[in-house]
């Protein structure tokens, strides 16, 4: 009895230990795992690459520069034009997800929460917009705000920014706020919150992964818009930064600047790899808030 009793509990972890030992990650799916990390980065890297080169290394192929320097960088630093786009662009971003955020959630939440006639056909509207071509408005833009005194501004950039932002800020905010139940601002109502309280201290809060995916993707298409930036800008003033990269000279006249271009791009990239990488668990959190219902 006394060995069979002890044999028990031993017969128990081996059997707990081949239920929790799972299937192993086959090596040739980490090899394809490997190789398809390795294209996706390898063009970032060869931007890098060029980056590093001056004068005859730019003609070059090789892997690595045979004589990497930070002078594409200083010159890059050292050009008031392109500084001044980096503010622009910065304030316009900042100021277009602001607005875009804030808006698209309590419309959003208007859309997923009362009770209104044709609330799909509203929000199918309100996609479409999104998927409206810049190229089909730019024109028109141009000429309505060179006659109101909009052209070549930050509010004449923030203002069409806005009407593609918002689209997208509404779009995933009211699939995240269907989430949520509404047993839990009921309880708040019933405690003597305001309908705005219980929105601010109790929606807004759990919907913070949507609020960080609508806002990282509002800053980057607004960082890296072209079309519109340099529809709307013709100097300095307002001018962004894909804009002043595309205006880039050489020191002659049959020079193109490949240094000091790949030097930019990679200045303007780190901002936005930094923001994915610090809020990647909400982006993937509220990119798939409601693609599974149990």
């Amino acid at each position: 009895m006394e060995a069979a009793t002890a044999s028990a509990p031993a017969a128990t972890r081996r059997k707990t230990q081949k239920v929790n030992t799972g299937p192993r990650t086959p090596w040739w799916l980490w090899i394809c795992v490997t190789l398809i990390v390795l294209f996706c980065l390898f063009p970032f890297y060869w931007l890098i690459n060029i980056s590093l080169k001056t004068g005859p290394d730019l003609s070059t192929a090789d892997l690595w520069p045979p004589n990497p320097t930070l002078a594409n960088y200083k010159s890059i630093f050292h050009n008031d034009d392109f500084t001044r786009a980096l503010a622009n662009s910065a304030i316009v971003s900042l100021t277009t997800t602001v607005i875009g955020v804030v808006v698209g959630a309590f419309a959003a939440y208007a859309l997923a929460r009362l009770k209104m006639n044709f609330k799909f056909v509203l929000l199918a509207i309100v996609l479409s917009i999104s998927t409206f071509p810049q190229i089909a408005i730019a024109a028109p833009l141009f000429k309505i705000w060179t006659d109101i005194g909009l052209y070549n501004t930050l509010v004449g950039l923030v203002i069409p920014y806005l009407t593609f932002a918002l689209p997208l800020s509404i779009y995933i905010l009211v699939s995240f706020f269907r989430e949520i139940p509404r047993d839990l601002e009921e309880a708040a109502l019933v405690d003597g919150a305001t309908h705005f309280e219980a929105f601010r201290k109790v929606v807004l809060p759990l919907a913070a992964p949507g609020l960080a995916t609508t806002a990282i993707l509002a800053f980057i298409a607004a960082w890296n818009e072209f079309l519109l930036a340099s529809t709307l800008t013709s100097s300095r003033a307002a001018r962004t930064v894909p804009v002043a990269i595309s205006q880039f000279t050489g020191s002659s006249q049959f020079e193109v600047p490949l240094g000091t271009q790949s030097a930019a791009a990679v200045t303007i990239s780190v901002p936005l790899i930094i923001l994915v990488l610090l809020f990647q668990k909400r982006i993937v959190a509220g990119l798939t808030a409601g693609a599974v219902k149990g």
